[in-house]
C-alpha cells in the first residue's frame, strides 16, 4: 500500500462520518480515528509488520485533515492514585489461574503478601509465576483472564494499607 493509497482511504473515511476504522492486512496495520477533537482533525496509525524480525515501526501518514501522531494517555482517577499498580514484566498471555481446573490465584478482595503469585504469564511455551512485591488487598483485576498483555501493563491494582 503507497501513501496515495492510504491518502485515499483516509478522505475516504473522513467522508464515510466514521470514527475508527481499524485495517491490517499482511505487511501493514493501519488505524484512522476521526472526529477525535473539535477542529475535525483526525489520527491515523501505520505501522509496518517487521517480516524479517526487524523491529516494527510506527510511520505517521499526514494529509491535510489528519494531525500528527499522538500518544494517548488517559489520566489516573484521583482515586486510584491511593492504590498500587502491579504491571506486567514480560509479554505474553496472562493467566489467572495455574490450569484451567484450578481455582483462581487471586479474585478482588483477596490479601495478598510479598512474595504470593498473583497470576501466570505465558511467554514461547513457558508459564512464569507473577509474584507480589507488596502486601494489601487486591482492589481491581484490570486484564481478563487469557488476554494478552504487553511488557509494563497494569495488571492489578492493590491496596496496601
Amino acid at each position: 500500500m503507497d501513501i496515495k493509497e492510504i491518502q485515499n482511504l483516509i478522505k475516504f473515511v473522513a467522508k464515510s462520518g466514521a470514527s475508527e476504522v481499524k485495517l491490517e492486512m499482511d505487511d501493514i496495520k493501519i488505524t484512522i480515528r476521526t472526529g477525535s477533537d473539535d477542529k475535525g482533525e483526525s489520527t491515523t496509525y501505520v505501522q509496518q509488520i517487521p517480516v524479517n524480525q526487524q523491529v516494527a515501526q510506527a510511520l505517521p501518514v499526514s494529509a491535510q485533515t489528519v494531525a500528527p501522531v499522538a500518544i494517548e494517555a488517559t489520566p489516573a482517577a484521583t482515586e486510584d492514585s491511593k492504590y498500587i499498580t502491579i504491571k506486567s514484566p514480560i509479554i505474553g498471555t496472562f493467566y489467572r489461574k495455574p490450569s484451567p481446573d484450578k481455582p483462581m490465584f487471586v479474585e478482588v478482595g483477596t490479601s495478598i503478601g510479598e512474595g504470593d503469585v498473583l497470576c501466570v504469564i505465558e511467554a514461547m511455551k513457558l508459564f512464569n509465576e507473577i509474584e507480589s512485591e507488596v502486601s494489601g488487598k487486591i482492589v481491581k483485576i484490570l486484564v481478563d483472564d487469557a488476554s494478552p498483555v504487553e511488557f509494563d501493563q497494569p495488571l492489578f491494582l492493590v491496596d496496601p494499607s
